[in-house]
């Protein structure tokens, strides 16, 4: 663990960050987190149970005192989103994430920190090893591929467990408690391509510096996706100049905006200046259009010589270039019930262009479940009219906002004597397990808390120390403090 940031640890939290941080946890390669949380539970004599799945619940007793207050469920995700610099070398498999503190903020080397969710891992770790704490029966939910359509909360099995609480750990703003989120679901577009052979020079156009983030909680901040201005460009350029299309792709998670992607095209071997000069043009277009919103937007050009190729037929790419074109991306409908919240958007996440298909996967959000099919159909109808298949995947449903809640209550109360303010209620446009969980345990009083964090699925995601330990500090509270006789406020 490093010394600045051991000097700087609460209760364990940040060593037992440092632990988990070790491990590689990327989506789907759960088993030795899910393993190291099991060896946990086992040096300290705790009950635990590991589902196929890899989610692992692990539960502490009431203490004296505690037995007959009603449990309460902790519950996080395991898994992180792997991002990384494009020229890095850090392999998500087998590299642990390199921790840096700046200050109050901690952030990784170049990649992802994997503080969603691991901060809620950590918290949840650092309760259960604190021997002197009051508490009531603590669940601790810790679940698996969270990041790629929550496949392990939809597997949990929650029916041995007792309890009539929740408090989810995977918000990522201090004094914001959430008591709702929006469903979703995966919706991948596969078009079948046709290829000719053709001679001619070939080069290959990258585009990068856009700032990405999260297709939920960014979707707002008038984020421009990286495969829809690939897109943009080549829509832009056929005017400008004749090509082929060799390869496309950009984006590597369908919950991420894509931050960079990249075209390789055929051209006219002697067609090579007018070809730069064009795109240079185009792109100094975007530039303008995007300095405020995108300032750090950039370009490359390189030339992969002449020879023989294999390039997209002329009917395939207009099928191809129509789809991206017409693809909707970003927000579709503000809510009506929560000023600024986003209700529906759908994110252009990953764009492979294979050698006989085009694999585009686009993820769907709306905290109303019809108009969240809406759009899925929409797609559906655009990609089959074009030819192609439509398969949706990983689907989960929204969590929906309760009137009365005697959990946001008792929260609401010990955080305004704890800190002075109000803490402010509201909904979220991102994913949250919570969906799942209330289906399972319907009934359940559910909030959902955490830590200031920024920019998280991206490699600039950064987490503040204080803030970590003031919520956890917080959390400690709220478990010590009996809610059995707590009366809920009038709606």
């Amino acid at each position: 663990m490093d010394k600045q940031l051991e000097q700087m640890d609460y209760k364990g939290i940040f060593k037992y960050f440092s632990e988990i941080s070790k491990i590689p946890r990327g989506s789907g390669n759960e088993v030795e987190i899910s393993e190291y949380l099991v060896s946990f539970a086992k040096s300290r004599g705790l009950v635990y149970n590991k589902d196929e799945a890899n989610n692992v619940i692990i539960i502490k007793e009431a203490t004296p005192g505690y037995e007959n207050e009603p449990a309460i469920m902790l519950q996080g995700h395991m898994d992180m989103v792997c991002e990384k610099r494009k020229e890095g070398t850090h392999d998500f498999l087998k590299d642990g994430i390199k921790l840096l503190v700046d200050g109050d903020y901690l952030h990784a080397d170049g990649t992802t920190l994997g503080a969603d969710n691991g901060i809620a891992v950590a918290y949840m770790l650092a309760l259960l090893s604190d021997k002197d704490l009051k508490h009531p029966r603590i669940e601790t939910v810790f679940t698996s591929d969270e990041e790629v359509g929550m496949n392990g909360a939809k597997a949990l099995d929650l029916s041995s467990l007792k309890s009539q609480y929740l408090i989810n750990l995977d918000s990522g703003e201090e004094g914001y408690l959430l008591a709702s989120c929006a469903g979703g679901l995966t919706g991948t577009c596969t078009l079948p391509l046709k290829r000719e052979t053709e001679e001619g020079k070939a080069i290959k156009i990258s585009i990068g510096g856009l700032k990405g983030g999260h297709s939920g909680t960014d979707m707002i901040n008038n984020r421009t996706n990286a495969n829809k201005l690939l897109a943009r460009l080549l829509f832009d350029l056929r005017e400008e100049v004749p090509f082929s299309v060799l390869h496309m792709e950009g984006g590597y998670k369908d919950n991420v905006i894509p931050r960079e992607a990249f075209a390789k095209l055929l051209i006219s071997s002697g067609d090579f200046k007018q070809t730069s000069d064009s795109i240079q043009a185009i792109m100094e277009v975007y530039k303008k259009e995007l300095a405020r919103s995108e300032p750090d937007l950039e370009y490359s050009l390189e030339d992969l010589g002449d020879g023989e190729y294999n390039p997209l037929h002329p009917i395939s790419f207009e099928k191809l270039l129509f789809l991206l074109i017409q693809i909707p991306y970003g927000v579709q409908v503000m809510s009506s019930d929560i000023e600024g919240l986003v209700e529906s958007s759908l994110n252009l996440g990953i764009f492979r262009l294979e050698e006989e298909e085009a694999v585009i996967c686009n993820s769907v959000r709306s905290s109303k479940s019809s108009y969240k099919q809406y759009i899925s159909k929409r797609l559906e109808y655009l990609v089959e009219f074009l030819g192609g298949e439509y398969i949706v995947r990983s689907q989960y449903p929204a969590w929906e906002f309760k009137k009365e809640s005697k959990l946001r209550d008792h929260l609401q109360k010990h955080y305004k004597e704890m800190y002075g303010k109000e803490m402010k209620v509201e909904a979220i446009h991102a994913g949250l397990e919570c969906g799942f969980i209330s289906e399972k345990m319907p009934g359940l009083d559910i909030v959902s808390i955490g830590p200031d964090m920024s920019r998280i699925h991206t490699i600039d995601e950064r987490v503040s120390i204080s803030s970590t330990i003031r919520v956890y500090q917080f959390l400690e509270r709220i478990l010590s403090e009996k809610i059995a006789d707590f009366r809920v406020s009038p709606a």
